[in-house]
C-alpha cells in the first residue's frame, strides 16, 4: 500500500537528518499523521512498526517532560505489540508468563520475522528505560535479553549488529563482584563495532559509557569517544543517531578527568 511505503520513506528520511533540532521539531506533527494511517489500517505491520519506533525514538531523546514521555513510550509498546501479535499471538500470550516459555515462542520465529521482532524488543527496551522507576518494568529485561539474544541467532547483522549493542548494554549493567558479566559485555559491544565496520557511533558510546565506566578504563573511554567526535557522521541510516551520539561523546568526554580521578 501507498501508506505502508510512506511510513517506511518517512523513517530513512529521519534517520538521515543531521539536525536534531529539525526533527525535533518536526516529529510531533508526523507522529500525528502517522496515527491516522494507524487509524485507517490497523493491521498493517509497517505502518505500527514505523509509528512504534518514531513514538519511542522521540520519548527516549526528545522529550524532558517524564509522564508525557512515559504516555509516547507506553504508545509505541503498544504498537510494537499489535505489529507482532497480530501474526504471533502466542508471543504475547506469554509475554507475561515465565521467561522460558517466553523464550521458546521466540524459537519459533524465523528470518522472515526479523524486523518486527527487532522493533518489538528494542521499543520494549526503551520502555523499560523510560518507566525504570517501576520494578515491574524492570523486571521484564530479562525477556528483552531473549528477544536480541533471539535475533543474534536468526541474523546478527541486522540492523548493524544492534542485538549485539542492546546486550553489551544489558550484561554490563553490574561490577563482577556483584555477579555482572562485563567481559560478556565487552564481546558484544566489540562485535557490534565489527559488523558496522565502526560507523555506529552510539555502539562505541555506550561501550564508553556502560563497559570503561564501569571498569575505570579511561584509556579505552576516551579512545572511543574521540573516533566518535572526530569522525564523519553521514552514514546512510545512521546520520541522526550518529549526530546525537557525537553531543554524548563530548559530554563524557568532558567529565572523563572528573569521573577516573574520584
Amino acid at each position: 500500500m501507498i501508506t505502508d511505503r510512506f511510513a517506511d520513506h518517512l523513517s530513512d528520511s529521519i534517520l538521515n537528518q543531521n539536525d536534531p533540532e529539525t526533527v525535533k521539531d518536526g516529529v510531533p506533527v508526523l507522529l500525528l499523521l502517522l496515527d491516522s494511517f494507524v487509524l485507517n489500517d490497523p493491521d498493517s505491520s509497517d505502518i505500527l512498526q514505523a509509528s512504534a519506533t518514531l513514538n519511542s525514538t522521540y520519548a527516549s531523546v526528545f522529550v524532558e517532560d517524564p509522564e508525557r514521555a512515559m504516555r509516547l513510550s507506553d504508545k509505541a509498546r503498544d504498537y510494537s505489540r499489535r505489529a507482532i501479535c497480530h501474526k504471533h499471538p502466542k508471543i504475547c500470550e506469554h509475554e507475561k508468563g515465565p521467561l522460558d516459555q517466553f523464550s521458546q515462542q521466540l524459537g519459533a520465529m524465523k528470518l522472515k520475522d526479523l524486523d518486527t521482532l527487532y522493533t518489538y524488543g528494542s521499543v520494549w527496551a526503551g520502555w523499560i528505560q523510560i518507566h525504570s522507576k517501576d520494578w515491574g518494568a524492570v523486571a521484564d529485561l530479562p525477556k528483552v535479553e531473549a528477544i536480541m539474544a533471539r535475533i543474534v541467532e536468526l541474523d546478527e547483522r541486522h540492523e548493524w549488529g544492534r542485538a549485539h549493542l542492546f546486550l553489551g548494554v544489558i550484561k554490563g549493567q553490574l561490577p563482577p563482584a556483584l555477579g555482572g558479566k562485563p567481559e560478556l559485555a565487552r564481546q558484544h559491544f566489540e562485535r557490534a563495532i565489527e559488523i558496522s565496520e565502526g560507523n555506529d557511533f552510539v555502539t562505541k558510546v555506550e561501550f564508553a559509557k556502560v563497559y570503561a565506566r564501569l571498569m575505570f578504563d579511561q584509556e579505552l573511554h576516551d579512545k572511543l569517544l574521540l573516533e566518535v567526535v572526530n569522525n564523519d557522521a553521514n552514514h546512510a541510516g545512521l546520520t541522526l543517531s550518529n549526530t546525537l551520539a557525537q553531543k554524548q561523546a563530548k559530554q563524557l568526554l568532558e567529565t572523563s578527568k572528573e569521573y577516573f580521578e574520584e
